[in-house]
């Protein structure tokens, strides 16, 4: 990749545990976000002054969306939380790995016990013929980039 050259954003992984997740279509919503803290305070010649600094960083969620085929991992995955509430054993690190043209890993980001908080089905209709995908919204509770 050339200096300057911006990276394709089509050209991603996510690793769920030990498994790739496949059938890929989009992931959305990733963001970082902290608290910020505000300290009121006064100075020696009484100037009310307010100082901000970085307080704790808050979890957050991300939205994959694939389409929908027989992958065993990613289903029984999906069922642990959702049909069973076993959130617990449902925890696990998402790895998300944007590559560039040759498939190298760039950049990656890491969600920290993350479990799928909602799933949504394909919409279907008679006579359309677009592809059967799914949305699958993860809560994570720290996220790390590398």
């Amino acid at each position: 990749m050339a200096e300057g050259d911006a990276l394709s954003t089509h050209i991603f992984g996510v690793q769920l545990g030990g498994f790739m997740v496949e059938s890929l279509q989009e992931v959305s919503g990733l963001t970082v976000e902290e608290d910020v803290v505000e300290i009121f305070q006064v100075t020696s010649t009484g100037k009310p002054i307010i100082r901000k600094q970085p307080g704790a960083q808050k979890g957050g969620e991300v939205t994959i969306t694939r389409g929908m085929d027989q992958s065993v991992e990613f289903t029984n995955w999906l069922k642990e939380t959702l049909e069973k509430g076993a959130v617990a054993a449902a925890r696990q690190n998402i790895t998300i790995e944007v590559k560039d043209t040759e498939g190298n890993t760039v950049r990656r980001m890491t969600l920290v016990n993350g479990w799928a908080s909602k799933w949504e089905g394909p919409s279907l209709k008679a006579g359309e013929s677009g592809p059967a995908t799914e949305k699958v919204t993860l809560t994570f509770e720290e996220i790390k980039v590398e």
